[in-house]
């Protein structure tokens, strides 16, 4: 590669780290960030600079887009539980001998004054749910909500972007909003609907954290969901400094 070339980049994004390396590096001649993402969410926050909306037909059709637009890196900055589409960024990148570099959030820890249920499914918080709860605040997103369907004792409060997807539990109000949360309104909503326990994916990061110290205030118990395995890639990092640093060297590597 000419070092007055610029290196073609895949981000997959949708999330807040997405949008922050896309615009750290907009404008940059080196680099020419193409951003992905799912279109899952009604109206999308979109990043700076080229964005394209919709899958790619699996790794099969990922693997012809990263050949036919030339791609030099894949950046997977997807969601800590988009496992399907990291899994196949992984695979396409190996079948093109494309870098993969993997952006994800640090995960949230509990500190001592945390009352964790860590559970490794969502069947497995359901059944925690089924077994302690008789008001629960429903953090997953729109996704999986389904697996809470059969519970018949529980009144769920369940908080969305957009409506969610499938059937739902027969006590139920749903909540559409969108984050960030303020402590404070977060400690007030779980006040009025007397909730008594709350269920949550470990996705890390400062965007739904607020709902995590309300409950810490309140002493509510939260329903943990342990994030999946990694899918691997070239190079992992939890900043977008370091991402950055590492596609910049890639462009003096390649020169």
């Amino acid at each position: 590669m000419d070092s007055r070339q610029t290196v073609k980049i895949l981000l997959l994004g949708g999330t807040s780290e997405a949008r922050s390396l896309a615009a750290e590096v907009h404008g940059d001649p080196r680099l020419d960030v193409v951003s992905s993402l799912a279109g899952r969410v009604h109206e999308p926050q979109l990043p700076v600079g080229s964005a394209r909306v919709g899958g790619f037909g699996g790794p099969a059709g990922l693997t012809q887009w990263l050949e036919h637009e030339c791609v030099d890196v894949v950046v997977d900055a997807t969601h800590p539980f988009a496992t399907s589409m990291s899994s196949n960024a992984r695979e396409s990148s190996r079948a093109t001998g494309t870098p993969l570099v993997r952006l994800v959030r640090p995960a949230w820890t509990p500190s001592a004054d945390d009352r964790w249920i860590r559970v490794g499914s969502i069947s497995e918080a359901a059944e925690a749910v089924e077994r302690l709860s008789r008001r629960s605040f429903l953090t997953i997103g729109r996704q999986n909500v389904d697996a809470f369907a059969w519970i018949e004792r529980t009144w769920f409060l369940v908080r969305s972007i957009d409506p969610p997807i499938g059937a739902l539990p027969p006590h139920h109000e749903v909540l559409l909003a969108r984050g960030p949360f303020a402590e404070a309104d977060e400690i007030e909503l779980m006040r009025v609907h007397r909730i008594d326990t709350m269920v949550t994916k470990n996705s890390g990061g400062a965007m739904t954290d607020a709902k995590l110290a309300a409950a810490r205030r309140l002493g509510v118990p939260v329903v943990m969901i342990d994030r999946p395995r990694e899918a691997g890639a070239d190079f992992t990092a939890d900043s977008v400094g370091a991402v950055v640093e590492w596609l910049r060297g890639h462009h003096v590597r390649q020169g």
